[in-house]
Order: C-alpha cells, then sequence, then structure tokens
C-alpha cells in the first residue's frame, strides 16, 4: 500500500525541475533561456522601464541585477526587444520578431501546460495552485526578511 506523498520544497522542487526542463528543450530551438523567455512574457504586455524590467525578472527569478542586465543586452543584441531612449524615461519594449517569439514561446507554453494539467480536475488545480501560492508568499517574505 502506497502513501499519498508529502507535500515539501523536494516535492515542489521535482515539479518545477521536471516541467522546466521540457520548457528547456521547447525553446532550445529558438535560441532562447530562460531568464529570456521570462523577459519575453514580461514585455509582451507591453513597454516597460529598464528599472521595472530589472526588478520583475530579479524578483521572480531570484538572481542578481547584472544578470538581468545581461539577458536585456542578450534579447537587444538577437532583435528580440529594444530600449527606447526617446521618451522622458526610457522603455524596453519587444520588436516584431519578439512578439513572434513570444508567441511561439506561449504556444510552447500551452501545449506542456495541457499535457501536465490538463487532466487534473479544476477544484484540485484550484487548491494546489491557491497553496503553492501561498508557499512562495511566505518564502518571498522570508527572504525579504533576511540581511543582504
Amino acid at each position: 500500500m502506497s502513501t499519498a506523498p508529502t507535500l515539501n520544497g523536494q516535492v515542489i522542487g521535482q515539479a518545477h525541475y521536471a516541467t522546466r526542463a521540457l520548457l528547456d528543450r521547447a525553446i532550445a530551438p529558438l535560441g532562447l533561456i530562460f531568464g529570456q523567455v521570462i523577459a519575453l512574457n514580461v514585455l509582451a504586455d507591453g513597454a516597460v522601464t529598464p528599472a521595472r524590467l530589472v526588478h520583475r525578472l530579479t524578483s521572480t527569478l531570484k538572481t542578481d541585477e547584472q544578470t538581468v542586465h545581461e539577458v536585456i543586452a542578450q534579447l537587444v543584441d538577437a532583435d528580440l526587444a529594444r530600449i527606447d531612449d526617446g521618451a522622458a524615461e526610457p522603455q524596453v519594449r519587444l520588436t516584431d520578431a519578439g512578439h513572434a517569439t513570444q508567441r511561439r514561446v506561449g504556444a510552447a507554453v500551452a501545449d506542456i501546460t495541457t499535457r501536465l494539467y490538463g487532466d487534473i480536475p479544476t477544484d484540485e488545480a484550484t487548491v494546489a495552485a491557491q497553496v503553492l501560492t501561498l508557499v512562495t508568499q511566505r518564502a518571498n517574505a522570508e527572504l525579504a526578511a533576511l540581511p543582504a
């Protein structure tokens, strides 16, 4: 008789890394890495200031600002994003190629999501999402309380 797994960081991490491996394989033919995908997704909602983009990526990826600046530079070098300096405050936005690439990434993510989550009952998926959101909020609060 097998027992149900215990919800803990190991179970969550295994799900994350398995899903991430599928995503990494899906985006590799596009010449992208994970951080670039996150930036493309942020920029798909519209132009943002470089500072806002850096904040979103450092808080999401739990990485340093230098790494995020490198990701932004990579997107600009690949002609997937551009920095418009003409406004009062510079804005980072997707190029046409960036929008097309982000749509391809979105389609790959939707495909993976359907395969992995499609048959999970809605009420169970909702509870899982609520629990994982709460765990993320708690972890982020503890990280914020730690000395830099």
